[in-house]
């Protein structure tokens, strides 16, 4: 059964569990900037990473990567990464039902291989093979990573394709998933194409948001309920959409 918890002692995500993101930017400072005073982390510099990117890290512990985005056709986006122990024999599964490899696995300077793919829709989202880094070094506190939402099309449809991939994970019986799947127009205009949202954890949704216009970005969707908490969509400073997370305390789930 894949275990759903999280790493920070090091032992690992399961599969199709939600172990890292990161986001493209046109301009890596000002995104330190926004995000260093949004959420209080600190960067460090990995020549070793893919495209030379900066690590997030609050409290000390790795949570993020921005990245600079080399191809100005290419949206300036979050993508949410799912574990697996094996990326090339997942990819295959991804493609036998329905969706599409963009990147093929690579490996990674010995931090572990990555991929980039899309469900049967069209949702980009990633996956994360671990070698020397096996992913989020806290998740599920303010200012770290708290859930994943895809938006669909076609949720039904969306539970066959990722039930199937990572069954235990969202549907196992001691499985405690973050990461949910909704209709695209319970928030977005019809039109939007599907897409997974990252969501960060706060612990005021609707206090964070003056922050957030004042460095620079945007509110797409004002608080609204759901059943995992209190949540309002954002931009940042260079239009990377994110959502900010207030869980209840009934939900609160500590690493």
């Amino acid at each position: 059964m894949a275990e759903n918890r999280a790493s920070a002692d090091g032992t690992g995500y399961g599969e199709g569990v939600p172990c890292w993101v990161d986001a493209q930017l046109p301009d890596v400072a000002a995104g330190k900037r926004f995000y260093g005073e949004l959420f209080g982390w600190t960067f460090q510099d990995r020549t070793d990473a893919q495209g030379g990117s900066v690590w997030a890290h609050h409290e000390g512990r790795p949570v993020a990567a921005l990245a600079h985005k080399t191809d100005g056709r290419m949206p300036t986006v979050w993508t949410v990464y799912f574990a697996t122990p094996d990326i090339e024999g997942l990819a295959d599964r991804i493609w036998a039902a329905g969706g599409q490899v963009v990147t093929a696995p690579m490996p990674v300077a010995g931090l572990g291989a990555s991929a980039l793919v899309t469900d049967p829709e069209g949702a980009v989202f990633g996956l994360w093979e671990p070698g020397s880094h096996p992913g989020f070094g806290a998740r599920h506190e303010p200012g770290t990573f708290a859930w994943a939402e895809l938006y669909a099309r076609d949720t039904e449809a969306a539970n066959t394709f990722y039930g199937g991939l990572f069954h235990d994970a969202l549907f196992g019986p001691e499985a405690h998933p973050d990461f949910g799947r909704a209709p695209v127009a319970d928030v977005f205009p019809a039109e939007m194409p599907p897409h997974f949202l990252v969501h960060f954890g706060v612990e005021d949704c609707e206090s964070v948001l003056g922050t957030v216009g004042r460095l620079g970005g945007r509110v797409q969707a004002p608080p609204f309920e759901t059943s995992y908490g209190k949540v309002a969509v954002v931009t940042d400073n260079q239009g990377a959409s994110f959502a900010v997370l207030e869980r209840s305390e009934r939900l609160k789930d500590p690493l």
